[in-house]
């Protein structure tokens, strides 16, 4: 193994005038070639050079490749091969640090079994085995197992393999099941007998992967994704031994700007259909038993008006922002008189309060809550005897409740864990307050202590005076000075709250002397549905300026300093990576940008491409010339200037559909062509996979592997 002088040997290389092979080499980076190409909208004319890039599904799928996909594919594949050859020298320490990470990992793990209409569900691991088990056993635990689905043996030959969508049918007999074999999210859902094991010949193509069983048995309802923009747009009705062709298209979503999806409520009383865009919702039902019905729906949907249902007795229970309600209350109506006029409070608005969600037993309603930024659990009796929270000492913490099938049940199971506290599976009794811990995670090879580690939350002042909280993790041994290495990750859109949670693998950069900084961000729900509504639309920029200023507060207050200070962002989070270059590059050594966002504007005009119609009341339509002017502004791909950049390193996946893999690809090229500095700058690709990555836990694992590497070699820490 190559001591830590190997990460400082490429960055001397760089600004050193030396012919060695790694200088050759260094210089070799891919230039891509330019076809300019002018887009014109409100009068206003952009050129993209690189806007050939972009392949359609067609053209990756041929079985020969056409002119322009082969120049794609081999562009793609020389910045994969530039970055084997500049980090080629790392290759051993990403199988040690690979090997270190697994190490943790209990590989003959299973789940907290669950019960579920006469069943125990079990998801296990086998040593050595890429993907899970799904079995079950018959009211006992004590039972035979029987073994569902094997996804390893489902998984063979195959790249790249996702089984998901598992619906099990109300007499327990059949199962139906999803399979994405390319990582474009598009699923074939097919249905296995559970008692011989053979598989139907029904299969269904392009949906979602869900499927939702009607109380008989044979019927189920699904959704299918436009082939073009992917929008989840239509629910059909599929009757078991008939041809999908003659499946029954029971409810379309005409407006672009919502997408659909079909559920069943916890009773199991009603199949529901739900339209969702960002501001507002609409829900229909029908009966179970009834599969050949009419839906009829709740409350038509109005701009502004959000809601979601659960069925509890005679009555719906609706989390709303009904009336101004922001951080959303929760309202009850009776099952026959169900539009907004009928809604009654059950439990009001609180200024101070966001209601994330519910739960619905027997005895007992739950709920989710956030306050100050953290998480709570309150159980409250439905006779109104009693109504309390679930105590969480910690500063900073993570806590989730489980699906919690059984509606019968004294018990409610949720999560708990912090940045330094691994995660728990608890079971919950309602009744007499006591718990019993199901399930600890273990964190193998020896060496961890949690006592090791320290955590804290710390209120950051923005510019413009908004207390924005940065909660970091160290070990408590971790000298704390400007050369400290700090990593800062942030996501901060569609109101998505990053949690203070435990990593396993995190603690690769901990034990190495790195502060891990989780910045939350305007554009998440931190501090409530305001905190959101703050950091979208034409308030955007508020989400960058925070992570700036948790930035600055970082280096100003002896954290860091801008030589050893390293954000991170995957997706939109991407997108903030790409914004922070443009605005302040000289506060960051190193940027990794996971599958990013960052040719806002095009992606934003064009709604032919997956997923953009959908996202107008995220980021604004720009259509409309104010967003427009808006979003250019910050559009990384767009605001790219010849000045200096920090050593950044950009992923992405051939088959990405929700950021597709042109945008990163051309940001890369146009930050190569323009760029000032030497610093490193590689694109990497995974030709297989899309915008999770890797499929398997493992190959997972050897995705993180490079990209800590990445960091370390920036930090000379290449060592054991």
């Amino acid at each position: 193994m190559k001591k830590k002088l190997v990460g400082g040997l490429i960055l001397s290389l760089i600004f050193a005038s030396c012919k060695s092979e790694k200088m050759e080499k260094i210089n070799t980076a891919p230039i891509a070639e330019k076809q300019p190409q002018k887009l014109e909208k409100h009068g206003d004319i952009r050129v993209d050079d690189y806007f050939w890039m972009r392949l359609s599904d067609a053209q990756k799928n041929a079985s020969e490749k056409d002119t322009q996909t082969q120049k794609v594919y081999d562009y793609l594949n020389a910045e994969n091969s530039y970055f084997e050859s500049v980090m080629g020298y790392t290759k051993d320490f990403q199988g040690t640090l690979f090997e270190e990470m697994k190490g943790r990992i209990k590989e003959d793990d299973e789940s907290v079994p669950y019960k579920k209409n006469g069943y125990y569900y079990i998801t296990r691991y086998e040593k050595g085995q890429q993907y899970p088990i799904y079995a079950r056993k018959k009211e006992s635990l004590e039972a035979q197992e029987e073994i569902m689905f094997d996804v390893n043996k489902e998984a063979e030959g195959h790249d790249y393999f996702q089984l998901g969508g598992l619906s099990v049918s109300p007499n327990n007999k059949l199962a139906a099941f999803a399979t994405d074999t390319v990582s474009r999210r598009q699923y074939f859902i097919r249905v296995k007998n559970l008692e011989t094991g053979e598989i139907y010949a029904d299969k269904i193509e392009n949906t979602t992967g869900g499927a939702v069983w009607a109380n008989d048995n044979k019927t189920f309802f699904y959704t299918k994704k436009d082939p073009v923009t992917l929008r989840s747009a239509q629910i059909f009705k599929h009757v078991l031994g008939t041809d999908a062709k003659e499946d029954v298209l029971v409810f379309e979503e005409k407006d672009e700007t919502f997408s659909a999806f079909v559920t069943k409520t916890k009773s199991r009383k009603y199949l529901v259909i739900g339209s969702y865009s960002t501001v507002s919702t609409e829900y229909q039902v029908l009966e179970a038993d009834n599969p050949d019905g009419t839906f009829r729906v709740i409350q038509p949907r109005e701009r502004d008006l959000e809601y979601d249902i659960a069925h509890y007795n005679d009555h719906f229970y609706i989390k709303t922002n009904k009336d101004g309600a922001t951080n959303f209350k929760l309202m009850k109506t009776p099952e026959n008189k169900t539009t907004k006029e009928n809604w009654e409070d059950v439990i009001p608005h609180r200024e101070d309060t966001l209601l994330e969600d519910f739960s619905i037993f027997k005895n007992y309603l739950v709920l989710e809550e956030r306050n100050n930024g953290l998480f709570k659990i309150r159980i409250k009796r439905w006779d109104g005897k009693e109504d309390y929270y679930l105590p969480f000492e910690e500063e900073t913490y993570s806590a989730g409740v489980y699906a919690n099938p059984d509606f019968d049940t004294e018990v409610i199971r949720y999560s708990y864990n912090s940045m330094t506290t691994p995660s728990s599976v608890v079971d919950f009794n309602m009744k007499d307050q006591s718990k019993e811990i199901k399930k600890e995670q273990e964190v193998l090879g020896g060496k961890f202590d949690k006592n090791n580690y320290t955590s804290k939350r710390i209120w950051v002042t923005a510019r413009d005076g908004k207390k924005v909280a940065l909660s970091i993790v160290h070990r408590k041994d971790t000298k704390i000075d400007e050369n400290t290495p700090v990593l800062q990750y942030a996501y901060g859109s569609y109101g998505y709250t990053i949690s203070d949670g435990f990593s396993t693998t995190r603690l690769s950069l901990l034990d190495r002397g790195f502060i891990f900084a989780l910045a939350h961000i305007r554009g998440s729900q931190y501090l409530g549905r305001e905190w959101y509504d703050d950091g979208k639309m034409l308030h955007k920029k508020n989400t960058f300026n925070d992570f700036i200023d948790c930035s600055k507060y970082l280096i100003d207050n002896g954290y860091t300093s801008p030589k050893h200070l390293y954000a991170m962002g995957g997706s939109a989070g991407g997108l903030l990576m790409g914004a922070i270059v443009n605005m302040n590059p000289e506060l960051y050594n190193g940027i990794i940008a996971a599958v990013p966002f960052v040719d806002v504007i095009s992606t934003m005009i064009d709604d032919s491409i997956p997923l953009t119609t959908g996202e107008y009341d995220e980021w604004g339509n720009p259509n409309d010339k104010e967003y427009y002017d808006y979003i250019k502004s910050y559009s990384p791909y767009d605001q790219v200037v010849a000045k200096k950049y920090p050593n950044m390193l950009v992923t992405t996946g051939l088959h990405d559909s929700q950021v597709q893999y042109w945008e990163p690809a051309k940001w890369v090229a146009k930050l190569r062509d323009v760029k000032t500095d030497t610093n490193l700058l590689f694109l990497h690709t995974n030709m297989e996979a899309g915008h999770g990555g890797a499929s398997g836990r493992f190959d997972a694992l050897k995705e993180t592997a490079r990209e800590y590497t990445f960091l370390l070699a920036l930090e000379e820490k290449l060592e054991k």
